[in-house]
């Protein structure tokens, strides 16, 4: 057995094992992780692709063009763009199984080179919608 094969299948048992009453709260988690890692790496398709087709920010007075508009503004204007997650908690709602939220304090910072050049922290407020067994985001707000 080649050592790829049984990390492979390491992997596979790993995950099936997973599958129990936590998945979907994994899923979630690996979500808001995923969004994290697109926005750094800036990766617009891969971050539109997580949003849900009825999202919207800041009470539904923006949507997805607004996301991708902003999305490469800021891309174009910094070389290098992190997300630091300063606390953050996400929960399935308990009386409706297809949402979840997240509730999170960042700092995003923006940078040219290796010192950011801008920097500000939010608390943000995610709502997740689960569709064809993917979190899709579906409302956005921050102060």
């Amino acid at each position: 057995m080649s050592p790829r094969f049984f990390v492979a299948l390491l992997a596979l048992l790993t995950l099936l094992a997973g599958c129990g009453h936590d998945a979907p709260q994994a899923a979630l988690e690996a979500a808001v992780a995923r969004l994290q890692n697109t926005l750094e790496a800036k990766q617009t398709t891969a971050v539109l692709d997580q949003l849900h087709p009825q999202f919207s920010a800041q009470q539904q007075s923006l949507d997805r063009d607004w996301a991708k508009r902003s999305m490469a503004l800021v891309f174009l204007r910094y070389k290098n763009i992190r997300v630091l997650v300063l606390s953050e908690d996400s929960q399935l709602d308990p009386t409706y199984s297809q949402k979840a939220h997240t509730q999170a304090r960042v700092a995003l910072t923006g940078a040219e080179g290796l010192i950011p050049d801008s920097a500000r922290q939010y608390q943000v407020d995610l709502e997740w919608w689960l569709e064809d067994g993917e979190w899709k985001l579906a409302r956005l707000n921050w102060q």
